[in-house]
């Protein structure tokens, strides 16, 4: 398999490519040291890349700096849920706080992911997504990708769309993201995080009579 170095990977993807570089300004907004690390070689084929280019990003994924994770915890505690102080930002909840994906990191390699959502993918359930072998990216893997995208390119990922996660909650419901923006207007900004509420037992009905 050809594999193909990181200056080619940049001018193949523009825009689309967060490596090191590009990294760097969140890193700064995050306070992080920039100490230099081993940057993995891309483990995506040059067929692959060149598939993917005009649809995904491919990024970089750091799962630490300066001893301090790169979590959904972590990034929360730097970008806050207030649009008023500054954006971008949480949208203000608290739900998952205690759910252990907020803890999770990356893995220290090349991530591509698609840049939007699939439009066939639209208002169907994730189960039967996953029937059609459709790889659902972890929340933290979007919430990453979502402000590194931000302060390399100023742009907004996913401003209207939720994404489902990979993730589940201590009940086994789905996780979703993003949606950074309430057409409506009746919701300040800020990135989402959800879950998708299975039906069990304890969801029943009473009757007015």
């Amino acid at each position: 398999m050809e594999r193909i170095a990181i200056v080619q990977a940049k001018e193949l993807f523009g825009s689309h490519f967060i490596g090191w570089d590009e990294l760097k300004p969140l890193f700064e907004k995050l306070e992080l040291s920039l100490s230099s690390i081993r940057i993995p070689d891309i483990h995506y084929s040059l067929d692959d890349l060149e598939k993917k280019s005009k649809d995904y990003i491919l990024i970089l994924g750091i799962p630490e700096l300066d001893g301090k994770k790169l979590s959904i915890a972590n990034f929360r505690d730097c970008f806050g849920v207030n649009p008023d102080i500054s954006e971008p930002c949480f949208y203000n909840q608290d739900w998952y706080m205690n759910e252990k994906f907020i803890h999770d990191t990356l893995e220290l390699r090349w991530y591509l992911l698609k840049k939007d959502a699939i439009e066939d993918s639209r208002a169907v359930q994730p189960t039967e997504l996953l029937k059609e072998h459709i790889s659902f990216p972890s929340a933290v893997l979007c919430v990453y990708t979502f402000f590194a995208y931000y302060y390399a390119q100023k742009g907004l990922l996913w401003y209207r769309d939720f994404i489902w996660c990979s993730d589940t909650d201590h009940n086994g419901d789905r996780i979703y993201v993003g949606k950074y923006h309430d057409v409506d207007g009746v919701n300040k900004n800020g990135f989402s995080i959800h879950r998708h509420l299975a039906l069990r037992n304890c969801y029943a009905s009473i009757t007015l009579y």
